[in-house]
Formats: structure tokens, C-alpha cells, sequence
């Protein structure tokens, strides 16, 4: 008994090392898809919900940190191909270092709401989006730090200038995408085999 427990428990630890490595490489090809600076706009925030949503908390987490760990150890995992410790502690160098620690907070901010209260979009879209506001805040105030003498508002340049408003508009059709893949049963899911009707 004590036997078929102890490779049950490997087989399900094994598994949940597959699914955060996967996760890790889901996030690192979508982070590749990057266009603009100081803050690229990438296909991450896609990844890193999506995968908490579908996969929880304890999952999603877990494959946010294997994406930091692999990144800060120098492997070229993060936009653009970079990758190194500077990324994680040189505001200065990496403006956008500070949306890498937000994923790991969104992660667990969409698992923790989607293994609670279940998968569908009514739950999933709600859940991202509260998340959003986890992956912006530590974003945000490092890239006050990043760019020297840069207000929070007013006119001209700020940091919601260059860190949140171009973004808006993505990350919200990014969060309706990832939502159609957690909930086919959503509105917007079924698009795909519409468009194969036609």
C-alpha cells in the first residue's frame, strides 16, 4: 500500500514538473513575440494567465518561478532573447523587469480564483483581469524607478504613458483569447469552428 502511494505521489510530482516546464516554455516563445520600448508588448501576459487558469495556482506559480529561475540564471528566456540576474534587480538596465515579478503575483492571483470557483469564462475573464492589476503593480513602480525624474501623471511622458495605456487594449483581447482556450463553452470561443462553416 504504502508502495503503490509512494509512486503515485512520484507520478503525480513528475507531472506537475511537466506541466511548470511546459509553462516556462509557453512563456518564453509568447515573450518572443515582442514589438516597442521601454516596455516591449508581448504575447506573455497570455501565457502566464492562461496557464493559471487552466492549470491553477500551484501549477502556474511554479512555472513563473521555473521562467525567472531559468532567466536569472542567464538563459535567453526573456523578451528579445535576454535573459541574466540584471534583469531581475537593474531597474535601470531592464525597465520591464518589474512585469516579470507580476506574473508570478498574476499567476497566483488566477489560480488561486479559478480553483476556487471553477473554469468557465464568467469566472476565467474576471480572474485575469483582477490579475492584470497584480502583474501592473510591481511593474509600474519599477518602472518609475527605471526611467529617472518620470511622473506618475500629468502631461507629457509618465508611467502610465509608457506602462499601462498602450497595453490596455492587448491585454484584453489577450485575456478573451486565453479565456476561449480555459472555456470553449464562451461566446467568443466557438469562433474557430464558425469560421470553418463558412
Amino acid at each position: 500500500m504504502q508502495q503503490r502511494t509512494a509512486s503515485l505521489t512520484q507520478s503525480r510530482l513528475l507531472a506537475d514538473l511537466g506541466v511548470c516546464a511546459g509553462i516556462a516554455v509557453a512563456t518564453t516563445l509568447s515573450a518572443q513575440v515582442s514589438v516597442g520600448w521601454p516596455i516591449p508588448t508581448t504575447l506573455e501576459t497570455f501565457a502566464v494567465l492562461g496557464s493559471a487558469a487552466l492549470f491553477g495556482a500551484r501549477r502556474g506559480v511554479g512555472g513563473q518561478l521555473l521562467y525567472l529561475a531559468m532567466g536569472a540564471v542567464g538563459l535567453p528566456v526573456f523578451a528579445d532573447w535576454t535573459g541574466g540576474i540584471s534583469v531581475l534587480t537593474n531597474p535601470t538596465a531592464h525597465p520591464s523587469g518589474g512585469f516579470l515579478y507580476g506574473f508570478v503575483l498574476g499567476a497566483f492571483v488566477t489560480g488561486v480564483i479559478c480553483d476556487r470557483y471553477g473554469r468557465s469564462f464568467y469566472v476565467s475573464v474576471p480572474a485575469m483581469l483582477l490579475a492584470s492589476v497584480a502583474v501592473y503593480l510591481p511593474g509600474l513602480i519599477w518602472l518609475g524607478q527605471a526611467i529617472p525624474g518620470l511622473r506618475w501623471t500629468g502631461a507629457g511622458a509618465t508611467v502610465l504613458h509608457y506602462g499601462l495605456w498602450p497595453f490596455v487594449f492587448g491585454d484584453l483581447a489577450k485575456i478573451l483569447a486565453a479565456a476561449a482556450i480555459v472555456d470553449p463553452s464562451a461566446p467568443w470561443g466557438r469562433l474557430t469552428e464558425r469560421l470553418r462553416m463558412i
